[in-house]
């Protein structure tokens, strides 16, 4: 069929079935500048419908650029037949979708991948299978390791993402999950029926909760360990706020260091103050970050094509590989690394006199290293646990808001302990990978504990930068955890993600620690009882140690 869009006239094959190696049949549009010629393509697969204005938005824009572009269902998914499983079978469709396409009479045996989020992880997903035709993807916004990266970061259930996701594509089409009582059915026990609780049976929540160390299920699914199978390059987009941030830098490194050909080790990376859309608003949470935080990524992922599927040398191998947004400053800066060369890491020191108990106690940080100083002390109770509030969520803002709000009604608490610095004679600026050095005890055989870094302005407010969990049972190894004995101290290295922001003059650093981040994550026990089956909770007692003997510490990396 023949259609106009602002002047210009396109092709549209609609509902082209594309068979897959089982028989299965997926469905695709098909758009094209015209006819009797050969277009480079770009290939979008995506669970949440071909059909959504802002896939064909994007198609039409490719095909005025001189593009052909295929939308695809993924299998089980709305126009696709087939069983819908998330992760498992992307890769082997992608990649049997790519070898159709570089056959089609309109195809000129070029192809790329754009798509964000699920539509970023099938383009990982595809890539070791290397088809003749791929040259390049877009990935935006997601992992590559699904145990770590998704559903178990630290070691810890990431709840409020995995079930409110997991509601609305658990059947072909997309399901509303806007008029459920969150609130409660967040508190349901035990896991492995929250679902049906919910009115729901999902089939891969139950693999989800069945499997909570890293195993065989999760390592089919893991492209961190097929980098070095990747032969073409990769232009990864994320936000300081998206639930991926830390994942994006995995990514780019992983492949950068690793991949098969000097193509694919061209790959570039672009962050910024965004949550998990990215760059469609100035303002993230609370923040306003400026106009200059806008980027155009469309615009930048077609320079990405013209010049690996068209030859246009427009400048963009010669830029440097890493563009990230300095929060704090507002301003963008170019990189050639992560972290950056010129990184100081530094191990900032908690102090107390045992009352680092919220916002008012006497809880610091500090490059002084500790003396004999008493330990601090508080309850966790997952009946009450410390409420989510914003951060590096997704995907429903509505239920769990995402991004940078004040921290304030969380350090509040008795059950949240604050350490801070007196308020900073110059600006400091804290760029890359954030790490807590813990030791602690608690009477508990398992429970949680958990990080913050926020940034405190002169008025109060207190905006958080990145956090992280570590179940203390998952310490030491994500595949064989081990119950900590009651009482005894041991030594956590929590990763508190990423960030890149100026601490002004005026303003204080502060880290916050609990045991719970609800419902981002679930509610540890504290029982050691068999994960996803326990409905019983209790209370624990949880020490942090700062002395000579156990300094814990969080590290910053420190920009000069």
């Amino acid at each position: 069929m023949s259609e106009t869009n602002a002047g210009y006239e396109f092709e549209r094959l609609l509902d082209v079935q594309i068979p897959m190696e089982d028989g299965v049949n997926l469905s695709c549009d098909i758009y094209l500048p015209g006819k009797n010629k050969k277009y480079p393509t770009v290939l979008m697969r995506t669970p949440y419908s071909k059909n959504i204005d802002l896939m064909i938005t994007r198609a039409i824009d490719l095909v005025n650029n001189g593009y052909a572009c295929v939308i695809q269902d993924s299998r089980g998914r709305w126009d696709s037949d087939g069983e819908y499983y998330p992760f498992i079978h992307e890769g082997l469709d992608g990649y049997i979708t790519q070898e159709w396409i570089g056959n089609q009479s309109w195809s000129n045996g070029e192809i790329a991948m754009a798509g964000s989020s699920y539509g970023g992880s099938v383009q990982w997903a595809s890539a070791p299978y290397n088809s003749k035709y791929l040259k390049a993807m877009a990935p935006k916004v997601i992992c590559c390791d699904f145990y770590k990266g998704l559903l178990y970061p630290g070691g810890a259930f990431q709840l409020h993402v995995a079930l409110t996701w997991g509601m609305r594509n658990n059947t072909r089409t997309a399901q509303n999950v806007s008029y459920y009582n969150w609130e409660d059915l967040f508190m349901n026990l035990p896991l492995i029926k929250m679902d049906e609780l919910a009115g729901r049976n999902l089939k891969f929540w139950k693999d989800w909760i069945g499997h909570p160390n890293y195993d065989e299920y999760w390592e089919k699914m893991n492209v961190e360990n097929q980098w070095s199978e990747i032969t073409v390059p990769a232009l990864n987009m994320g936000g300081w706020y998206d639930l991926y941030s830390r994942d994006t830098f995995t990514n780019f490194n992983g492949l950068i260091k690793n991949a098969k050909t000097p193509e694919a080790k061209k790959s570039k990376l672009i962050v910024g103050p965004w949550p998990h859309p990215l760059s469609l608003s100035t303002i993230t949470g609370d923040i306003d970050f400026g106009p200059d935080s806008m980027i155009d990524l469309d615009q930048l992922e077609l320079r990405w094509f013209n010049y690996w599927l068209k030859g246009i040398d427009d400048g963009i191998l010669d830029e440097p590989p890493i563009k990230i947004f300095i929060m704090g400053i507002n301003q963008w800066r170019d990189e050639n690394e992560w972290p950056l060369k010129r990184t100081e890491f530094q191990n900032w020191n908690l102090h107390s006199n045992g009352n680092a108990n919220s916002m008012f106690g006497d809880g610091i940080i500090s490059v002084d290293l500790p003396n004999q100083e008493p330990i601090d002390v508080f309850e966790y109770d997952p009946d009450n646990p410390v409420e989510t509030i914003g951060g590096t969520t997704c995907c429903s803002p509505n239920i769990v808001p995402w991004g940078a709000y004040d921290q304030r009604p969380a350090e509040s608490r008795e059950d949240v302990l604050c350490y801070t610095t007196e308020e900073l004679t110059k600006d400091l600026e804290v760029t890359g990978p954030i790490k807590l050095v813990l030791y602690a005890s608690s009477d508990a055989i398992n429970t949680d504990w958990t990080g913050k870094l926020v940034d405190v302005f002169e008025s109060g407010y207190a905006m958080n930068l990145c956090d992280g969990i570590l179940r203390a049972s998952h310490r030491d190894s994500f595949t064989n955890p081990e119950p900590i004995v009651p009482g005894q101290v041991y030594r956590y290295e929590i990763d508190l993600g990423v960030t890149a922001n100026v601490f002004k003059k005026g303003h204080k650093i502060r880290l916050e620690i609990s045991s719970s981040n609800f419902p981002k994550f679930d509610r540890n026990p504290n029982t050691g009882n068999k994960f996803g089956f326990d409905s019983e909770l209790k209370i624990a007692t949880q020490k942090i140690y700062h002395d000579s003997n156990y300094q814990s510490h969080i590290i910053l990396p420190i920009i000069k």
